[in-house]
């Protein structure tokens, strides 16, 4: 699929401003695996014509995990030069795909000067649908798969976002299935809280595995996320149960992208 896709600064110079700005994210930027899910964002925001840009290389790591590692100093170096990019440029809408870009943005930005409608594209899926903008395919790909959706930290207990991915999946003829620990009482996937970037401390089982484990007993063909985290810590899981070739960790925006008309 070509992608042209428009940068800030290239409406600024035309004088205009994007309606929303899609905030990529390091994931979906440098992840040879996420950048998947970018494209097939960049795919439904082409497909419905919306109005939207990126910041490109102007665009900087928010600062998320430096700060969860406890070096405030570091988060604050990261934080402010996008706060004054995405100023300047005149951003009031942003999209991302990143729940710790989200939840970063969203409720720590502010106290520096980052004011914005921030939006998960959990969200924002869902607010198409319910628009009648975004319309499905009745019959696709996940026509009667098993689908069990694995709730993200940062969207479900730091920003009490449950219902909109279930929503997006719920329009789909699936068979939607609920792991035993859901939405409030969901299992971290182990990479949160900068987790990401160590080796865990020793004990009788990783995190992701148990997660994993509660995954595949429900016996879905398809683990839904909506994290670059959790995408990697639960294909990690299905590696290490060798069930590749019979589960697959997709992110919402993947299923959407293959499902629209």
């Amino acid at each position: 699929m070509s992608l042209n896709i428009p940068t800030a600064a290239e409406l600024f110079e035309k004088g205009q401003t994007p309606d929303v700005l899609f905030w990529v994210g390091c994931a979906g930027a440098f992840d040879d695996r996420y950048k998947s899910v970018t494209k097939a964002i960049i795919q439904i925001l082409s497909h419905l014509k919306i109005n939207y840009a990126v910041l490109g290389p102007e665009e900087g790591c928010t600062g998320d995990p430096a700060r969860r590692a406890g070096n405030e100093f570091l988060f604050q170096m990261q934080a402010l030069p996008n706060i004054t990019t995405l100023n300047n440029y005149g951003i009031k809408r942003i999209l991302t795909a990143c729940p710790h870009c989200f939840n970063t943005i969203k409720n720590e930005y502010p106290a520096l000067g980052g004011n914005y409608d921030v939006q998960h594209h959990s969200q924002f899926i869902q607010e198409l649908i319910d628009k009648g903008l975004l319309k499905l395919k009745g019959e696709g790909e996940f026509k009667g798969k098993r689908i069990t959706y694995h709730d993200s930290c940062y969207l479900g207990r730091a920003n009490d976002i449950y219902e909109a991915p279930r929503a997006i999946l719920e329009q789909l003829d699936a068979d939607l299935v609920e792991m035993r620990r859901a939405k409030k009482n969901g299992l971290c996937c182990g990479a949160g809280g900068a987790q990401m970037f160590k080796e865990p401390e020793k004990g009788k089982k990783d995190i992701n595995i148990e997660r994993t484990e509660e995954a595949l007993n429900t016996d879905a063909e398809v683990i839904a996320v909506a994290c670059p985290f959790c995408m990697t810590m639960m294909s990690d899981g299905v590696k290490h149960f060798e069930k590749e070739s019979k589960v697959r960790v997709l992110d919402l925006a993947e299923i959407i992208a293959k499902s629209q008309i």
